[in-house]
């Protein structure tokens, strides 16, 4: 049986998701926002069945996904409570929102399923969290929704309480990875090498470094050990690292970031 998917809100996020979604042939989608050149151009593109409104949306699909700003999300949410029922499931991927506020929004009229994606989903790399906490979800439910960000990279089911470790390495970590190669870019055109140079360089270093880690049986320990030859030019690299306690410096501000995700979600 076809599900109609709907997405209220097709900026980055929801149309990279869509674009995932678009060659699966059991599912329908819908979609609005309050640019319709948006909607209109997706529908040209992979064919999505244009909504006027939110409220029209929540009408007529199973699966509703909220992709807007956070601060847009009550508003919404209030308007088409009263199109939802036990039988339909409100997807969320606004940050910050806990599931708790999200069925209070509803009256407790459907269940609540909250994800947080990173932004590698983008371009179909994405690590997303999802949260299966609440007991109003039926099994089709709980196996359906992580298959549609499945479309757009991996899809690890979390229980609420660990969202903020999640936050901490995963949904802030593209920001340290850029971060990092960012210096490693600065530190080439140092040492001689033009800037297109040093950043083509670096781009396909993390590349094939993370596709050499993802598809290898070793394990990042021993890929690191791999290319660390005693008393070489890495060791002394990777001794300085230690001795300004880098790897310590990174843990604490995934730490940092992990409790200022506590901190923001009980505001």
């Amino acid at each position: 049986m076809t599900k109609k998917i709907g997405f209220i809100g097709v900026g980055n996020m929801g149309s990279a998701i869509i674009s995932g979604l678009a060659s699966r042939d059991d599912i329908q989608i819908h979609g609005t926002d309050p640019n319709s050149a948006k909607v209109y151009a997706l529908s040209k593109q992979f064919g999505i069945v244009v909504q006027e409104n939110a409220v029209d949306l929540a009408k007529v699909c199973d699966y509703i996904l909220l992709a807007v700003k956070p601060q847009q999300a009550e508003p919404v949410v209030r308007e088409i409570a009263s199109k939802l029922d036990d039988s339909k499931c409100l997807v969320s991927i606004c940050a910050g929102i806990k599931q708790s506020q999200y069925k209070e929004w509803v009256d407790n009229r459907c269940p609540v399923v909250r994800v947080m994606p990173n932004t590698p989903a983008l371009v179909s790399e994405g690590v997303s969290a999802v949260c299966l906490d609440d007991d109003g979800l039926t099994d089709e439910m709980r196996e359906f929704v992580p298959s549609l960000f499945e479309a757009v990279g991996q899809a690890h089911v979390l229980s609420e309480k660990q969202f903020d470790a999640f936050t901490g390495v995963i949904g802030s970590g593209p920001a340290y990875v850029f971060y990092f190669m960012d210096a490693m870019i600065e530190s080439g055109v140092a040492l001689g090498l033009t800037r297109q140079q040093a950043t083509e360089m670096v781009k396909g270093l993390f590349l094939g470094s993370a596709k050499l880690a993802s598809e290898s049986e070793y394990s990042v320990t021993q890929l690191r050990e791999m290319v660390t030859s005693p008393g070489g030019t890495t060791a002394r690299a990777l001794m300085h690292f230690d001795r300004q306690a880098m790897r310590g410096d990174i843990i604490d501000g995934v730490f940092e970031c992990y409790l200022r995700s506590i901190e923001l979600g009980e505001k």
